[in-house]
């Protein structure tokens, strides 16, 4: 039995399920979700990611690393913990610059957080050449706080799915995925009775607005890890930075937006990161946060043009090739704005690299 089949029998038997049970489940069924068993990243699968766009952005976020660990005193012991490490080409960039500063090599316990098994054996091809071997752990929580904390989490929040409600002319509906009388999977609206923390900015009749628990959750958990053990985590993603309503569901195959009903578990699906309700609950987690800041500023500011030109000095025939990645990673109408970086940090002296505003 297919995921399509087994999910219809499900809402047939319990009631239409959540757009935020549909997309966990799609992604990560253990027999048959998108993560689970089937993940496609890069050129040639259904998406790409920055680090596989160009090195400089693994690069960038490796020295990034090193200049965090040298403003926490440059401890003996520092835990560099990266969620969701996709198929290990940011970690393997960030390990090779990081070959400025031995020291830091030296004190490095690496640690990935990937609850997928085929990633995890491509995270292991890539890293197995690396300076620091790296040990696999199930969730944030299993991460010890005896010694200061580096996180990485690229591209994670998307994967983190949100509830969506509409704002009707009577009033406020849930939208969920119902089966139709042939067995297909569709959207409807189930009107809310109770229970629904309206939102404090303007919506209008037929917008939707998106809550996702799981996201707030995560940003809670990281500032928790954070706070306990002192460090910081740096959360780069493509989403909004202030409230607002919008509906940003999306699969993904073959790198074309497709029905996300359609085949469930063979592509990918995606929201929009909430970086206002993430940073939100990281602060009520005691923890200190960044504003958000568009991926391209983040970049420059880390200095990724200069990156560039070192790079086209050393292969001048590369150029135009190092020219498009600059502008991939950068430019307002390619990642530079729709992508956002932001930072949950402690302690409260810390000045988080690339956010000294």
């Amino acid at each position: 039995m297919s995921l399509k089949e087994r999910l219809a029998r499900e809402i047939i038997l319990a009631g239409p399920m959540t757009v935020a049970d549909y997309v966990s489940r799609c992604l990560h069924d253990p027999r048959d979700g998108y993560y689970a068993t089937r993940p496609a990243i890069g050129a040639t699968g259904d998406f790409i990611t920055a680090p596989m766009i160009s090195q400089m952005f693994g690069e960038l976020i490796g020295l990034w690393a090193v200049e965090l660990w040298r403003r926490l005193g440059a401890p003996e012991r520092v835990r560099l913990v990266e969620v969701g490490p996709g198929d290990g080409t940011l970690m393997a960039d960030a390990l090779r610059a990081a070959r400025l500063d031995p020291e830091f090599l030296r004190a490095v316990d690496l640690i990935l957080i990937e609850p997928s098994p085929p990633l995890r054996e491509a995270q292991g091809r890539m890293l197995a050449g690396s300076d620091v071997h790296p040990r696999w752990v199930a969730a944030l929580d299993r991460v010890e706080t005896d010694a200061p904390v580096i996180l990485i989490a690229n591209e994670v929040l998307d994967c983190l799915p949100a509830r969506q409600f509409v704002k009707t002319e009577d009033g406020w509906a849930e939208r969920r995925v119902g089966v139709t009388d042939d067995g297909d999977l569709t959207f409807g609206l189930v009107k809310i009775t109770g229970g629904f923390k309206r939102p404090d900015f303007a919506v209008e009749p037929g917008q939707t607005v998106e809550i996702s628990d799981q996201q707030a959750a995560f940003g809670r958990d990281v500032a928790a890890l954070v706070h306990a053990a002192s460090g910081a985590a740096l959360l780069i993603d493509y989403g909004r930075a202030r409230h607002e309503a919008g509906d940003t569901l999306q699969g993904l195959r073959r790198h074309q937006k497709v029905d996300p009903l359609e085949s469930p578990g063979e592509v990918d699906l995606t929201q929009w990161a909430d970086f206002p309700s993430v940073l939100e609950a990281a602060i009520h987690a005691g923890a200190d946060v960044t504003g958000t800041m568009e991926q391209g500023e983040f970049l420059k500011l880390l200095g990724i043009e200069a990156r560039a030109n070192r790079l086209k000095a050393g292969r001048p025939d590369a150029a135009p090739i190092i020219d498009r990645q600059l502008a991939r990673l950068t430019a307002d109408d390619q990642m530079g704005t729709l992508f956002k970086a932001c930072a949950i940090f402690s302690p409260r002296s810390l000045v988080v690299p690339g956010f000294e505003w």
